[in-house]
């Protein structure tokens, strides 16, 4: 399922907040503030890529702070597992204290919804959405089971979608911030490839 200019579809769920609460009506957009939002699902809690990503957004999560973006997490597992994982330290397996929302889908609606469900284990596959202000899909990606998530190119995916918010121009195949980006014209492409075309 391609959600990439669709809008994101919408839920409320139980969820964990940063500060360990637990509450039962965790809403999307409600709980967006009209900030871009990484959503991301994971399998399983206890597992062994898992951890190992949500610690690495948790590690870069003042990045995403400082970029004015959400994090929201979501799997199968209940509030109560989520919280279980929470107070496990990484060095037992667990994860410990995460700064941001962790959904409980386990009515395996939201990873239905957003057509992330494993064919035969109807657990959600590493899949990421980057979702903008007005909750707009604009960028999706999905990890089979065994593969993690790179955590830094997902911000430099926000980083362009913000410089092209700000200045209108397109950004390039490995484009990061401090790099040229291209001119949306006939005359913008011929320049930025005439400069750049043996060094993208």
């Amino acid at each position: 399922m391609i959600l990439v200019s669709k809008k994101a579809p919408d839920f409320t769920a139980p969820a964990i907040l940063h500060d360990g609460t637990i509450i039962n009506d965790f809403n999307l957009y409600r709980n967006s503030n009209k900030k871009i939002t990484v959503l991301f699902f994971w399998p399983l809690d206890f597992t062994f890529v898992c951890p190992s990503e949500l610690i690495a957004f948790n590690n870069s999560y003042n990045e995403f702070k400082n970029r004015d973006v959400n994090i929201i997490g979501v799997s199968v597992d209940s509030v109560y597992t989520h919280n279980a994982w929470r107070n496990t330290t990484p060095d037992n397996g667990g994860i410990g204290s995460i700064k941001f929302p962790m959904i409980s889908d386990i009515t395996k609606n939201i990873q239905q919804s957003y057509g992330v469900e494993h064919t035969t284990l109807k657990i959600a596959l590493r899949a990421s959405f980057i979702i903008d202000q007005d909750h707009i899909v604009r960028h999706q990606s999905i990890n089979d089971l065994p593969i993690g998530r790179n955590i830094i190119d997902i911000i430099r995916i926000i980083d362009a979608l913000k410089f092209y918010k700000k200045f209108g121009e397109v950004c390039p195949a490995n484009w990061y911030p401090g790099k040229e980006a291209i001119i949306a014209t006939t005359d913008g492409i011929k320049k930025y490839l005439s400069k750049n075309f043996k060094k993208i």
